[in-house]
């Protein structure tokens, strides 16, 4: 007898980095490090289930900046020859390591998977990684979700709601060009949420998000069933809140499993620790030294001496967390169960990119979960926001509170002295962009293309990422640049199409570099 449901929710996002005008450039990093860590191991991981029968199920949300990523051929190539850098130094690992029975069992496992990452991104998927994503979501086991446009945290621009409306129309459009069907469900921006922005949700058909634990919680109506059962708002659409206690097990570093002292140190690269002039062919032209992937330590403990990692005990150990997490999950249903009257939902939301990039060993932690789960009881099902929402079309209606997942719950994160300089400039660009497809709402061919790219602009000033960047203390500098001249980009355009003095080589330039959203329609914001 079914006692509960699980629903895994993965946020799968990058903010939209390429440079076209640059040879290599540094951030591109981020992109390569998901693609080998994170999204191919992912799919990999569904082709096992799938091969084995098992009937797996979770949610994942594909942002446009990463899904326009994925699919843009300049960033493939680029990252086909990162790739082979990497197998190239891990080769030359393999002849140095040859008689090192300390490091030897590491190397050889980097070996066979950034070989096989190469194989499922080139022969797989054709190098295109969103083609695999919708593959598994027509088979019925993950439900991809889409996000805001540039991941624009919502709260904070809702003083022009032409601009919301725009972050989620264009999201839905892109979505669907690339997955073949209008998304259903949306991880918001940083969950961030405010009354009100349910109906521009319903209006764009989508009929669920993800929300953090005290929305639902201090909802204008007490929850009757807590975070364990959706609410729906007035517009129709419901909210799933997220269950802290699943949460806490995975997210904290020091009281979850991927503090464990046998799981790989992700500090420890051999792009700091080998000698300058072996690993140079392999880090930044510059010779700037980055993150190689190539991690050779455990976490130990805290201690700077850091014992070889194993591979074998790093697996164990993944299964034992994953059986210790089902386990605690099984108890918590039948608890609730009796508690509430009926099955729960847990919904257990994460960052996806915590799953094989900062835990490396998350991704077998959660194919060890799925089959655990199929193979090994009955008490939980695995199941998605919308399955839940097909088989239970009746709960409680109520506005879920203002909030965010971020520090504190709210808005301080994307807005405090770091940061809250940016607001008046995205403000007072979204009431131009608004007023100028009022304006021109049938241009001639050149104006309709600088006004889709001071849409482009816009969207692109408004991720969420450059504010969080500034917040947090880490490459502050880029994300403060990128802001900049985005904003610059857009006003240029602005005053240029006031000014009747459109210049098509500047906007053919910002049409080569910020090509995302090849089929904007600026009017979305009329």
């Amino acid at each position: 007898m079914t006692k509960g449901y699980l629903s895994f929710v993965l946020h799968a996002h990058l903010p939209y980095v390429r440079h076209p005008e640059h040879e290599e450039f540094l951030e591109e990093q981020w992109f390569f490090e998901g693609m080998t860590e994170t999204y191919i191991p992912l799919l990999d991981m569904c082709d096992g289930l799938t091969r084995d029968g098992i009937d797996f199920r979770f949610t994942m949300s594909l942002t446009p900046p990463l899904m326009s990523m994925m699919t843009d051929g300049l960033l493939q190539e680029r990252y086909l020859r990162h790739l082979w850098k990497m197998i190239d130094l891990c080769n030359k690992e393999m002849h140095r390591t040859h008689h090192d029975r300390a490091f030897r069992p590491v190397v050889e496992m980097y070996h066979h998977k950034l070989n096989r990452a190469r194989w499922i991104f080139e022969e797989r998927w054709g190098r295109n990684l969103v083609a695999g994503f919708r593959h598994f979501q027509q088979l019925g086991k993950i439900e991809v979700m889409t996000c805001g446009a540039t991941h624009g945290f919502l709260p904070l621009l809702r003083v022009s709601p032409e601009a919301i409306r725009a972050q989620i129309r264009v999201a839905c459009d892109l979505h669907e060009r690339h997955m073949g069907m209008r998304p259903r469900g949306i991880w918001l921006p940083e969950c961030g949420y405010f009354p009100g922005l349910d109906e521009i949700l319903w209006e764009n058909g989508i009929r669920f998000f993800i929300a953090d634990s005290h929305a639902i919680l201090h909802a204008d109506s007490r929850p009757k069933y807590g975070v364990y059962a959706p609410l729906f708002c007035p517009s129709g659409t419901a909210a799933f809140g997220r269950d802290y206690e699943s949460s806490k097990q995975v997210w904290s570093a020091k009281e979850g499993y991927p503090g464990d002292y046998r799981y790989r140190d992700f500090y420890r690269d051999v792009g700091f620790d080998l000698d300058f002039d072996y690993v140079r062919p392999y880090i930044h032209p510059d010779g700037i030294r980055v993150m190689t992937g190539l991690k050779y330590y455990r976490i130990t403990g805290p201690t700077d001496h850091k014992q070889p990692y194993s591979p074998h005990e790093g697996l164990e150990a993944a299964a034992s967390h994953a059986g210790n997490f089902l386990f605690n999950r099984q108890r918590q249903s039948e608890f609730l169960c009796d508690v509430i009257g009926k099955p729960p939902i847990i919904v257990a939301p994460y960052d996806a990119e915590l799953f094989g990039h900062w835990w490396y060993e998350g991704i077998d932690w959660l194919n060890f979960v799925m089959r655990k789960t199929s193979c090994d009881q009955n008490d939980v099902k695995l199941i998605t926001p919308w399955e839940y929402l097909c088989w239970h079309p009746k709960n409680q209606m109520a506005h879920p509170s203002e909030s965010s997942w971020g520090n504190k719950g709210y808005a301080e994160v994307w807005c405090n002295g770091t940061n809250d300089w940016i607001y008046r400039h995205l403000h007072e660009a979204a009431f131009r962009m608004t007023e100028l497809a009022r304006i021109y709402p049938t241009p001639d061919d050149n104006l309709r293309r600088a006004l889709n790219q001071m849409a482009r602009e816009l969207l692109l000033a408004q991720s969420s990422d450059w504010a969080f960047i500034m917040n947090s203390g880490t490459m502050v500098e880029y994300a403060v640049k990128r802001t900049k001249e985005h904003i610059w980009r857009f006003t240029k355009l602005y005053e240029d199409i006031k000014n009747f003095s459109l210049d098509m080589n500047f906007v053919g330039e910002l049409e080569w570099k910020d090509n995302i959203f090849p089929d904007i329609d600026y009017r979305v914001y009329a």
